[in-house]
């Protein structure tokens, strides 16, 4: 038996120039965290050659081609794996559409609990890649890359993606005062809804290629990204409240379905109460509400924002790890971990 351990990830700037329709001419850029929240991904032998799946739904078929999941079956694929196997996950927050990056979490944390099935070591940059090809290569997602690297990597980075395709994740390095008092500040509620970003992701996607608008506010928002990882390293963390603001009003325009009225309603509401910033995670359309506050204010925030769902978020320091390892054959578990 294996488990893999895979955090979901926050996005605070440059999302949507992780598209590979803008990054390949501009390049990108994205301030992220990783967080205590999680995906799960057990791995087994079956008893038969067969393959049996559970995630929301249950698959038992005969081979490994017959898999309906598209990641799922992508990755046995991969990994040159047919037959013979069981696999399971649960999440901490499991339904899609959240603007978490579960999806790409899900990948990398299969990617690495399958390589160790196998009893292949693979590093977090070979995860991210890896998950990143599978999804956007194979899957034909409409998606970026960040969140296979947020997810793979795990902390707080900023995440830059180059033109020639490679990527660099380095991690945000300041004042541990700071860098806790940014944390804190951070509120993150649940609307209760959930969407598709594929269909956000495509029309961003085209516009992102060639309309001259989309480029431009792609073009300030990562202008603003190097300036909040500025600020942030400074400790600078009051005025991040106000660059998220910005980056948000930027993002809201970017194509139709990102926001809606009652997600404008309840970003005023916060505001009204002392949010000096926040944003829609992921795509938009739903999902979660960040908000950026001063800690004194959060009381009068949640109690505004009382009609949704607030959840406690910290961030996290590791990326993907195998959590147990009992590999085909042994009795007992190996103690040292085969891939972190």
């Amino acid at each position: 038996m294996i488990i893999s351990k895979t955090p979901l990830r926050m996005s605070f700037m440059g999302g949507g120039s992780d598209l590979s329709s803008f990054y390949r001419q501009h390049g990108g850029l994205v301030v992220s965290t990783a967080i205590d929240k999680y995906v799960f991904v057990n791995v087994n032998p079956k008893f038969d050659n067969g393959v049996r799946i559970s995630y929301s739904v249950t698959e038992n078929v005969e081979s490994a081609k017959e898999v309906t999941h598209p990641l799922v079956r992508a990755c046995f694929q991969q990994m040159s794996i047919h037959g013979g196997i069981e696999i399971t996950s649960i999440a901490d927050i499991p339904a899609s559409g959240t603007g978490l990056g579960s999806s790409s979490s899900f990948t990398v944390g299969l990617l690495h609990a399958l390589s160790a099935y196998k009893g292949v070591y693979m590093a977090s940059e070979e995860l991210a890649s890896g998950a990143c090809y599978i999804e956007i290569d194979v899957c034909r997602e409409p998606i970026g890359k960040q969140d296979q690297y947020a997810a793979a990597f795990g902390g707080l980075n900023a995440i830059e993606f180059h033109p020639d395709e490679t990527v660099t994740v380095t991690p945000v390095i300041c004042n541990p005062v700071a860098r806790q008092r940014f944390e804190e500040s951070v509120l993150v509620f649940y609307t209760g809804r959930t969407r598709s970003a594929s269909n956000i992701l495509r029309q961003q996607s085209e516009r992102s290629a060639s309309n001259k608008s989309t480029i431009t506010s792609l073009q300030t928002m990562v202008s603003m990204a190097h300036d909040f990882l500025r600020h942030l390293r400074a400790g600078d963390v009051d005025i991040l409240g106000e660059i998220l603001h910005e980056g948000w009003l930027l993002k809201r325009g970017l194509s139709q379905g990102i926001t809606d009225d009652a997600i404008d309603d309840f970003y005023a509401r916060a505001r009204a109460e002392g949010a000096t910033g926040g944003k829609l995670l992921g795509a938009g359309g739903g999902g979660f509400l960040m908000v950026y506050a001063q800690v004194d204010r959060h009381e009068a925030i949640i109690r505004a924002l009382g009609d949704l769902r607030h959840v406690n978020m910290s961030f996290a320091h590791e990326g993907s790890r195998i959590i147990f390892y009992q590999p085909p054959g042994h009795r007992t578990p190996v103690r040292q971990q085969l891939c972190e």
